[in-house]
């Protein structure tokens, strides 16, 4: 999905973004916890994850925020800047599952786009975000 910077005449209003699927195995799970310096065990550790009712262990916030980000500077290149982000969380992301980013711009005006992002699994959505981007 790596395309060049985009700026405010590429976009509009009920544009969609490019799809990006991403395997979540649990090395990335874990990874991206430890990453993050996120040391609790439901993201590490299935046993413990199981014992306090998960079917096992589970993505971190912080690692959803990550993918949620890469997945609008993956789509508007390397000028841009992200504003702000506001970040729903929904049902958990486990190995084995396949959580898919889409995107669809809701709002543009001088310099800023506006897009609703989800990232959903077998379950439903994962995560709902409102990001706000600045485009040259």
């Amino acid at each position: 999905m790596n395309t060049p910077s985009l700026t405010i005449a590429d976009v509009q209003v009920g544009q969609e973004l490019p799809a990006l699927d991403i395997p979540l195995t649990r090395t990335l799970i874990t990874a991206t916890a430890i990453a993050s310096r996120d040391y609790q065990e439901v993201h590490h550790d299935p046993s413990i994850a199981v014992e306090r009712g998960s079917q096992d262990i589970i993505m971190n916030i912080l690692s959803t925020n990550g993918f949620v980000g890469r997945y609008i500077t993956d789509w508007a290149g390397p000028n841009a800047f992200i504003r702000s982000v506001k970040v729903r969380l929904g049902v958990p992301n486990y190995p084995g599952e396949t959580m898919k980013m889409r995107g669809k711009i809701t709002a543009v005006d001088a310099k800023t786009v506006t897009v609703l992002v989800t990232g959903s699994n077998s379950m439903g959505d994962h995560v709902t975000a409102t990001v706000e981007v600045v485009l040259p």
